[in-house]
Protein backbone atom coordinates (compact mmCIF):
# COMPACT_ATOMS: atom_id res chain seq x y z
CA UNK A 1 0.00 0.00 0.00
CA UNK A 2 2.65 2.21 0.97
CA UNK A 3 4.63 1.69 -2.36
CA UNK A 4 1.46 2.12 -4.45
CA UNK A 5 0.94 5.49 -2.53
CA UNK A 6 4.10 6.29 -3.01
CA UNK A 7 4.06 6.18 -6.52
CA UNK A 8 0.96 7.18 -7.53
CA UNK A 9 2.14 10.68 -5.51
CA UNK A 10 4.74 10.65 -7.52
CA UNK A 11 2.70 10.15 -10.51
CA UNK A 12 0.58 13.32 -10.12
CA UNK A 13 3.68 15.23 -9.17
CA UNK A 14 4.91 14.65 -12.55
CA UNK A 15 2.11 15.48 -13.89
CA UNK A 16 0.67 18.47 -12.31
CA UNK A 17 4.88 19.50 -13.09
CA UNK A 18 4.22 19.31 -16.92
CA UNK A 19 0.54 20.60 -16.51
CA UNK A 20 2.03 23.90 -14.85
CA UNK A 21 4.94 24.00 -17.18
CA UNK A 22 2.26 24.25 -20.07
CA UNK A 23 0.55 26.85 -18.24
CA UNK A 24 1.09 30.91 -20.05
CA UNK A 25 0.74 32.42 -16.47
CA UNK A 26 3.53 29.79 -15.50
CA UNK A 27 6.20 30.52 -18.22
CA UNK A 28 9.45 32.54 -18.52
CA UNK A 29 9.63 36.40 -19.33
CA UNK A 30 12.52 37.25 -21.59
CA UNK A 31 12.11 40.51 -20.54
CA UNK A 32 13.41 39.81 -16.53
CA UNK A 33 15.96 37.26 -17.34
CA UNK A 34 18.27 39.94 -15.25
CA UNK A 35 15.90 40.73 -12.27
CA UNK A 36 18.37 39.16 -9.53
CA UNK A 37 20.94 42.14 -11.61
CA UNK A 38 18.66 45.28 -11.56
CA UNK A 39 18.75 48.37 -10.07
CA UNK A 40 15.54 49.35 -8.34
CA UNK A 41 14.80 51.92 -11.05
CA UNK A 42 15.48 49.56 -13.43
CA UNK A 43 13.10 46.75 -11.72
CA UNK A 44 10.35 49.41 -11.15
CA UNK A 45 10.74 50.49 -14.86
CA UNK A 46 10.12 46.90 -16.05
CA UNK A 47 7.27 46.27 -13.70
CA UNK A 48 5.30 49.18 -14.93
CA UNK A 49 6.09 48.69 -18.55
CA UNK A 50 4.75 45.00 -17.67
CA UNK A 51 1.92 46.18 -16.10
CA UNK A 52 0.88 48.60 -18.71
CA UNK A 53 0.14 44.78 -21.11
CA UNK A 54 -2.54 44.21 -18.79
CA UNK A 55 -5.40 46.78 -19.82
CA UNK A 56 -4.86 45.82 -23.45
CA UNK A 57 -5.01 41.85 -22.30
CA UNK A 58 -8.45 42.73 -20.16
CA UNK A 59 -9.86 44.69 -23.41
CA UNK A 60 -10.11 41.49 -25.47
CA UNK A 61 -12.60 39.77 -22.62
CA UNK A 62 -14.62 43.01 -22.47
CA UNK A 63 -17.57 41.05 -23.95
CA UNK A 64 -17.39 38.44 -21.67
CA UNK A 65 -17.11 40.79 -18.64
CA UNK A 66 -20.01 42.53 -19.95
CA UNK A 67 -22.14 39.21 -19.77
CA UNK A 68 -21.13 38.74 -16.13
CA UNK A 69 -22.18 42.50 -15.29
CA UNK A 70 -25.40 41.35 -16.36
CA UNK A 71 -25.96 38.09 -14.65
CA UNK A 72 -24.87 39.85 -11.49
CA UNK A 73 -27.31 42.52 -12.10
CA UNK A 74 -29.83 39.85 -12.97
CA UNK A 75 -29.09 37.81 -9.74
CA UNK A 76 -28.97 40.76 -7.29
CA UNK A 77 -32.03 42.02 -9.19
CA UNK A 78 -34.21 39.12 -8.04
CA UNK A 79 -32.47 39.18 -4.26
CA UNK A 80 -29.44 36.58 -5.04
CA UNK A 81 -25.83 37.55 -3.92
CA UNK A 82 -22.66 37.60 -5.58
CA UNK A 83 -20.26 35.09 -3.96
CA UNK A 84 -16.50 34.82 -4.61
CA UNK A 85 -14.78 31.59 -4.34
CA UNK A 86 -10.73 31.53 -4.58
CA UNK A 87 -7.45 30.52 -2.85
CA UNK A 88 -4.04 32.34 -2.25
CA UNK A 89 -3.99 35.66 -3.94
CA UNK A 90 -6.93 35.25 -6.09
CA UNK A 91 -9.64 34.59 -2.67
CA UNK A 92 -7.92 37.77 -1.38
CA UNK A 93 -8.88 39.53 -4.17
CA UNK A 94 -12.44 38.27 -3.72
CA UNK A 95 -12.14 39.36 0.22
CA UNK A 96 -11.30 42.76 -0.77
CA UNK A 97 -13.79 43.42 -3.58
CA UNK A 98 -16.58 42.12 -1.46
CA UNK A 99 -15.26 43.95 1.55
CA UNK A 100 -15.54 47.34 -0.25
CA UNK A 101 -19.20 47.30 -1.94
CA UNK A 102 -21.60 48.06 1.66
CA UNK A 103 -19.25 51.34 1.81
CA UNK A 104 -19.06 52.42 -1.66
CA UNK A 105 -22.91 51.88 -2.57
CA UNK A 106 -24.98 51.82 0.62
CA UNK A 107 -25.14 48.00 0.71
CA UNK A 108 -25.79 45.45 2.44
CA UNK A 109 -22.80 43.22 3.51
CA UNK A 110 -24.89 39.89 2.70
CA UNK A 111 -25.16 41.13 -0.82
CA UNK A 112 -21.18 40.76 -1.85
CA UNK A 113 -19.83 37.33 -0.18
CA UNK A 114 -16.47 36.14 -0.16
CA UNK A 115 -15.35 32.57 0.46
CA UNK A 116 -11.26 32.02 0.52
CA UNK A 117 -9.41 28.42 0.88
CA UNK A 118 -8.51 28.44 4.76
CA UNK A 119 -11.15 30.57 5.65
CA UNK A 120 -10.46 33.90 7.70
CA UNK A 121 -7.10 32.54 8.72
CA UNK A 122 -5.91 32.57 4.67
CA UNK A 123 -6.82 36.59 4.37
CA UNK A 124 -3.66 36.97 6.41
CA UNK A 125 -1.41 34.24 6.14
CA UNK A 126 -0.89 31.61 3.32
CA UNK A 127 -2.80 28.42 3.62
CA UNK A 128 -1.16 27.23 0.21
CA UNK A 129 -2.35 23.04 0.44
CA UNK A 130 -5.92 23.80 1.13
CA UNK A 131 -6.31 24.67 -2.67
CA UNK A 132 -6.03 21.14 -3.14
CA UNK A 133 -9.00 19.91 -1.35
CA UNK A 134 -11.55 19.08 -3.79
CA UNK A 135 -14.07 18.26 -1.18
CA UNK A 136 -13.64 21.14 1.20
CA UNK A 137 -14.28 23.28 -1.59
CA UNK A 138 -17.74 21.66 -1.73
CA UNK A 139 -18.34 22.03 2.20
CA UNK A 140 -17.44 25.95 2.29
CA UNK A 141 -20.09 26.16 -0.77
CA UNK A 142 -22.84 24.51 0.72
CA UNK A 143 -22.00 26.58 4.32
CA UNK A 144 -23.03 29.66 2.08
CA UNK A 145 -26.60 27.80 1.24
CA UNK A 146 -26.01 28.94 -2.38
CA UNK A 147 -29.28 29.11 -4.49
CA UNK A 148 -30.46 29.30 -8.49
CA UNK A 149 -30.19 32.99 -7.82
CA UNK A 150 -27.13 33.47 -6.88
CA UNK A 151 -23.95 34.03 -9.19
CA UNK A 152 -20.82 32.30 -7.73
CA UNK A 153 -17.20 33.94 -9.07
CA UNK A 154 -14.98 31.22 -9.41
CA UNK A 155 -10.90 32.96 -9.20
CA UNK A 156 -8.02 30.94 -10.04
CA UNK A 157 -5.38 32.13 -11.97
CA UNK A 158 -3.95 28.69 -13.57
CA UNK A 159 -7.71 27.96 -14.01
CA UNK A 160 -7.17 24.11 -12.25
CA UNK A 161 -7.59 24.93 -8.85
CA UNK A 162 -9.21 21.55 -7.27
CA UNK A 163 -11.10 23.91 -4.28
CA UNK A 164 -12.50 26.49 -7.06
CA UNK A 165 -13.24 23.87 -9.70
CA UNK A 166 -15.02 21.99 -6.97
CA UNK A 167 -17.08 24.63 -5.28
CA UNK A 168 -17.90 25.84 -9.24
CA UNK A 169 -19.15 22.41 -9.72
CA UNK A 170 -21.54 22.01 -6.61
CA UNK A 171 -22.45 26.19 -7.56
CA UNK A 172 -23.96 24.42 -10.98
CA UNK A 173 -25.74 21.34 -9.42
CA UNK A 174 -27.67 24.16 -7.42
CA UNK A 175 -28.45 25.85 -10.57
CA UNK A 176 -26.50 29.01 -9.42
CA UNK A 177 -24.90 31.23 -12.41
CA UNK A 178 -21.03 30.57 -12.55
CA UNK A 179 -18.39 32.83 -13.89
CA UNK A 180 -15.22 31.54 -14.24
CA UNK A 181 -11.94 34.41 -13.90
CA UNK A 182 -8.54 32.62 -14.95
CA UNK A 183 -5.42 33.63 -17.23
CA UNK A 184 -4.51 30.76 -18.71
CA UNK A 185 -6.76 29.86 -22.51
CA UNK A 186 -7.94 26.54 -22.14
CA UNK A 187 -8.31 26.15 -18.69
CA UNK A 188 -10.83 23.49 -16.84
CA UNK A 189 -12.27 26.77 -15.19
CA UNK A 190 -12.67 28.36 -18.57
CA UNK A 191 -14.35 24.85 -19.67
CA UNK A 192 -16.39 24.27 -16.51
CA UNK A 193 -18.01 28.35 -16.18
CA UNK A 194 -20.97 29.53 -17.26
CA UNK A 195 -18.96 32.39 -18.34
CA UNK A 196 -15.42 32.28 -18.75
CA UNK A 197 -13.44 36.01 -18.33
CA UNK A 198 -10.02 34.92 -19.48
CA UNK A 199 -7.07 38.07 -19.86
CA UNK A 200 -3.96 36.45 -21.15
CA UNK A 201 -1.20 38.54 -19.81
CA UNK A 202 1.51 36.60 -20.37
CA UNK A 203 4.55 35.70 -17.89
CA UNK A 204 5.21 37.53 -14.48
CA UNK A 205 8.05 39.81 -14.17
CA UNK A 206 8.83 37.34 -11.52
CA UNK A 207 8.15 33.55 -13.01
CA UNK A 208 5.30 31.89 -11.06
CA UNK A 209 4.28 35.33 -9.03
CA UNK A 210 0.92 35.42 -10.75
CA UNK A 211 0.12 38.35 -7.15
CA UNK A 212 1.64 40.75 -10.08
CA UNK A 213 -0.01 41.03 -13.82
CA UNK A 214 -2.11 38.16 -13.11
CA UNK A 215 -3.66 39.47 -10.15
CA UNK A 216 -3.97 42.73 -11.37
CA UNK A 217 -6.14 41.52 -14.45
CA UNK A 218 -8.05 39.80 -11.92
CA UNK A 219 -9.00 42.69 -9.69
CA UNK A 220 -9.73 45.14 -12.65
CA UNK A 221 -11.89 42.37 -13.79
CA UNK A 222 -13.82 42.42 -10.16
CA UNK A 223 -13.52 46.18 -10.42
CA UNK A 224 -16.40 46.04 -13.49
CA UNK A 225 -18.14 43.11 -12.62
CA UNK A 226 -19.28 44.78 -8.70
CA UNK A 227 -19.46 48.55 -10.07
CA UNK A 228 -20.84 47.43 -13.36
CA UNK A 229 -23.69 45.53 -11.43
CA UNK A 230 -24.11 48.01 -8.69
CA UNK A 231 -24.25 50.76 -11.09
CA UNK A 232 -27.32 49.26 -13.01
CA UNK A 233 -29.14 48.63 -9.92
CA UNK A 234 -29.40 52.23 -9.54
CA UNK A 235 -26.86 53.17 -6.85
CA UNK A 236 -25.20 55.94 -8.65
CA UNK A 237 -26.33 58.80 -10.59
CA UNK A 238 -24.43 60.51 -13.77
CA UNK A 239 -21.20 59.01 -12.19
CA UNK A 240 -21.59 60.19 -8.63
CA UNK A 241 -22.15 57.73 -5.73
CA UNK A 242 -25.22 58.93 -4.27
CA UNK A 243 -25.54 56.06 -2.15
CA UNK A 244 -23.10 56.60 0.16
CA UNK A 245 -23.62 54.70 3.80
CA UNK A 246 -22.32 58.37 5.48
CA UNK A 247 -20.92 57.24 8.74
CA UNK A 248 -18.57 60.60 9.22
CA UNK A 249 -17.88 63.85 8.90
CA UNK A 250 -16.01 63.99 5.73
CA UNK A 251 -18.68 61.79 3.74
CA UNK A 252 -21.50 64.21 5.42
CA UNK A 253 -19.14 66.84 3.28
CA UNK A 254 -19.01 64.73 0.32
CA UNK A 255 -22.82 64.54 0.87
CA UNK A 256 -23.15 68.24 1.06
CA UNK A 257 -21.14 68.91 -1.80
CA UNK A 258 -22.95 66.01 -3.91
CA UNK A 259 -26.25 67.28 -3.74
CA UNK A 260 -24.97 71.10 -4.19
CA UNK A 261 -23.41 69.72 -7.38
CA UNK A 262 -26.13 67.73 -8.70
CA UNK A 263 -29.17 70.77 -7.94
CA UNK A 264 -27.03 73.72 -8.10
CA UNK A 265 -28.80 74.54 -4.62
CA UNK A 266 -27.43 76.93 -2.10
CA UNK A 267 -25.25 75.48 0.73
CA UNK A 268 -27.54 76.18 3.15
CA UNK A 269 -30.84 74.80 1.07
CA UNK A 270 -28.66 71.77 0.24
CA UNK A 271 -27.98 71.39 3.69
CA UNK A 272 -31.36 71.52 5.11
CA UNK A 273 -33.01 69.15 2.56
CA UNK A 274 -29.90 66.63 3.97
CA UNK A 275 -31.14 66.78 7.39
CA UNK A 276 -34.37 66.89 6.31
CA UNK A 277 -33.87 63.50 4.55
CA UNK A 278 -32.04 62.14 7.36
CA UNK A 279 -28.75 62.33 5.17
CA UNK A 280 -30.35 59.87 2.14
CA UNK A 281 -28.19 61.95 -0.68
CA UNK A 282 -31.08 60.58 -3.53
CA UNK A 283 -34.03 61.83 -1.26
CA UNK A 284 -31.88 65.06 -0.90
CA UNK A 285 -31.70 65.50 -4.31
CA UNK A 286 -35.15 64.61 -5.21
CA UNK A 287 -36.44 67.49 -2.44
CA UNK A 288 -34.11 70.37 -3.94
CA UNK A 289 -35.05 69.26 -7.75
CA UNK A 290 -38.91 68.94 -7.34
CA UNK A 291 -39.56 70.49 -3.66
CA UNK A 292 -41.38 67.51 -2.73
CA UNK A 293 -40.79 66.55 1.05
CA UNK A 294 -38.88 63.69 2.63
CA UNK A 295 -41.33 61.37 2.97
CA UNK A 296 -42.57 61.64 -0.46
CA UNK A 297 -39.30 61.86 -1.96
CA UNK A 298 -38.42 58.44 -0.51
CA UNK A 299 -42.00 57.15 -2.12
CA UNK A 300 -40.79 58.24 -5.58
CA UNK A 301 -37.39 56.93 -5.56
CA UNK A 302 -38.62 53.53 -4.17
CA UNK A 303 -41.26 53.17 -7.04
CA UNK A 304 -38.71 53.69 -9.46
CA UNK A 305 -36.69 50.95 -8.22
CA UNK A 306 -34.07 53.03 -6.54
CA UNK A 307 -33.20 54.99 -9.44
CA UNK A 308 -32.37 58.39 -9.09
CA UNK A 309 -32.67 59.49 -12.71
CA UNK A 310 -35.79 57.62 -13.35
CA UNK A 311 -37.44 59.33 -10.39
CA UNK A 312 -36.90 62.46 -11.10
CA UNK A 313 -38.14 61.86 -14.82
CA UNK A 314 -41.39 60.71 -13.18
CA UNK A 315 -41.43 63.51 -11.15
CA UNK A 316 -41.31 66.26 -14.22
Amino acid sequence: MTADHNKNATDNLLLLSSTLQGLTSEGINARSERLDEMSALEIAQLMNSEDQTVAHAVEKVLPAVAKAIDAAHDGLAKGGRIIYVGAGTSGRLGVLDASEIPPTFSASTSLFHAIIAGGQAAIFEAQEGIEDDRAQGVVDLDAANVTEIDVVIGLAVSGRTPYVLAALEEAQKRNAITIGISCNPGSELEQQADIAITPEVGPEVLSGSTRLKSGTAQKMVLNMISTGAMVRLGKCYQNRMVDLNITNEKLRARALNLVRELTEADKEAALHALVEANWNVKVAIVICKTGLDAAAAFDLIQSAGGHLRQALNEAK
